[in-house]
């Protein structure tokens, strides 16, 4: 079965839109690394591929201190997630064929390489709710950006999730990793009031 993570920049209080825009403050070494992808397969939603292929191949092709990072993203299978019949100038490219969540639910279960995310933010919502998403990489930026996209909308239910891992950055980052889990007990102030401290005068 393959692992799905999705990788995410957030401000701190939230906002996942347009990160170019406050991120690479930020970028350094220890980010490069943990955001480094070996995924067999890039799984987007449109509006990231588009970004995406409208920079990566040019910047291949440029021959620069890029390059191999491009190269590394031409070479990935790449699936596109969108309700328009698409065309594509990008090698390895495809579009996901059928309803998102049986299409990933049949790709998770083939044996190979993991899935891989980054941006996309509609389908890193779609698959958390049908508990399709192994990780949430998530880097915390020391920045509240006060307007945007927030990675989660409003709603009724909640999202439990449980903290894998975390790392904090010299640049005040952090990078936090979780899974969904299964929901938390009710549990008001008398279950709580015993961890109160003691000898508070």
């Amino acid at each position: 079965m393959r692992k799905i993570t999705a990788g995410l920049f957030i401000s701190l209080d939230g906002v996942v839109e347009s990160p170019e825009k406050w991120h690479f403050p930020y970028y350094n070494d220890e980010m490069a690394a943990a955001i480094a992808n070996s995924a067999e397969i890039l799984l987007f939603g449109r509006k990231t591929y588009d970004a995406f292929a409208g920079a990566w191949p040019e910047r291949e092709a440029a021959g620069g201190a890029d390059a191999g990072f491009a190269r590394m993203f031409g070479d990935a299978r790449k699936i596109v997630v969108s309700k328009q019949d698409l065309e594509f100038t990008w090698r390895n490219s495809e579009q996901l064929r059928g309803e998102l969540v049986d299409a990933v639910t049949a790709l998770r279960e083939e044996p190979g390489g993991d899935v891989s995310m980054s941006g996309s933010v509609s389908i890193v919502r779609q698959l958390l709710d049908a508990h399709l998403l192994d990780e949430l990489h998530l880097f915390v930026h020391p920045i509240a950006v006060r307007s945007g996209m927030r990675l989660f909308e409003e709603a009724e239910d909640s999202i439990p999730l449980r903290l894998l891992s975390s790392k904090a950055f010299e640049t005040g980052v952090l990078h936090l990793v979780y899974a969904r889990t299964a929901p938390t007990e009710e549990t008001g102030y008398e279950d709580v009031k015993a961890h109160l401290p003691q000898d508070v005068a």
